[in-house]
């Protein structure tokens, strides 16, 4: 497939005006935006501190209320970071306007942590088991309600990108299709996967654990299914391939967009990694990455070569969907 030119009319890498220092520069002299700068680092710090002071603290309310706040300092101070950034970049003029996905994605993990703590407390209280099927969908839901939003916020809504350069605006006619040539993807792009997989199990001597919760029947498979095929390809699909892909194929050009945006991606999915020993938690978080780079390559492959979300959402959907049926064979 001819991947084509980046999504964009303006040459890769354009260089920008010089003169407005980078995020990472601690200075107020030539910001676009030096209040919202400020306010930033200081959230970030601030919230940082209090997510740390809130980990470390007994159990009990007051552990649960100082974790909280530093969950929505930091997710301030990282927005408004992220939006100090992307008005620099406009100064400079260059051809993408917009944060860093790195700086994006940092701000999705407190806030869907945030979100969580509101939305399960509540549901916990009232007998919702935190390892059911359905707390699982509860939850990668919240996750890809806050990419779509930090999207929205941070990108869409300042015109860094517009939906249909992020590959969301097809005729109905092409949408089936599109999805259709990502699904007929999905078996070859599973067997690659397992064999990175098996020859990583074999060199690490261990295997890592499922992040969906066992299905004990039929109503728990369905949810399970939902999670994997559904609700999870489309957060992700938005926020790594519509948004980050599009991103850096303008600033870096496509072949560097597909190798970063999938690094990106398998990276995201160690954060599920959850074991008490390190040793083991370092190894099932290596096969975790390694097994996710040949979908993760594959998937921003097919968003540029097509230039629709719906063709990687196709393969994710029917990828994951394959993989967790397989699971369930005895």
């Amino acid at each position: 497939m001819d991947t084509g030119p980046p999504p964009t009319s303006e040459p890769p890498g354009r260089p920008g005006r010089p003169g407005r220092p980078g995020l990472r520069t601690f200075t107020l002299e030539g910001r676009a935006a030096p209040g919202l700068f400020l306010v930033g680092w200081l959230c970030t710090i601030m919230g940082f501190g209090l997510v740390i002071v809130g980990g470390l603290a007994d159990p009990g309310p007051v552990k649960t209320l100082v974790f909280a706040i530093g969950l929505a300092l930091l997710a301030i101070g990282l927005v408004a970071g992220a939006g100090s950034q992307a008005l620099d970049r406009r100064a400079r003029g260059e051809a993408y306007t917009g944060p860093s996905p790195f700086l994006a994605f940092a701000a999705v993990i407190p806030l869907t942590f945030l979100a969580a703590l509101i939305v399960f407390r509540p549901l916990v209280a009232l007998g919702l088991r935190a390892d059911a099927p359905l707390a699982t969908l509860i939850g990668i839901t919240i996750q890809a309600l806050v990419y779509i939003a930090v999207v929205r916020l941070l990108v869409i809504g300042p015109g860094a990108l517009r939906w249909s350069e992020m590959g969301l605006r097809r005729r109905a006619g092409e949408i089936p299709l599109d999805i259709a040539r990502g699904a007929v993807l999905a078996l070859p792009v599973l067997f690659a996967t397992v064999l990175v997989a098996a020859l990583l199990v074999a060199l690490l001597g261990t295997r890592p654990e499922s992040p969906l919760p066992p299905a004990s029947n039929t109503v728990d498979l369905l949810l399970n299914l939902v999670s994997a095929a559904v609700v999870a390809p489309i957060g992700e699909e938005v926020f790594f391939r519509a948004f980050a892909t599009t991103a850096w194929a303008r600033t870096y050009g496509v072949t560097r967009a597909i190798v970063q945006g999938g690094l990106v991606f398998a990276l995201a999915h160690v954060l599920t990694v959850n074991t008490v020993d390190f040793s083991e938690g370092s190894r099932q978080a290596l096969i975790a990455f390694g097994a996710r780079v040949p979908v993760a390559l594959a998937l921003g492959w097919l968003f540029l070569g097509r230039r629709s979300i719906y063709a990687s959402f196709g393969l994710h959907s029917a990828f994951n969907a394959i993989a967790l049926l397989l699971s369930q064979l005895p």
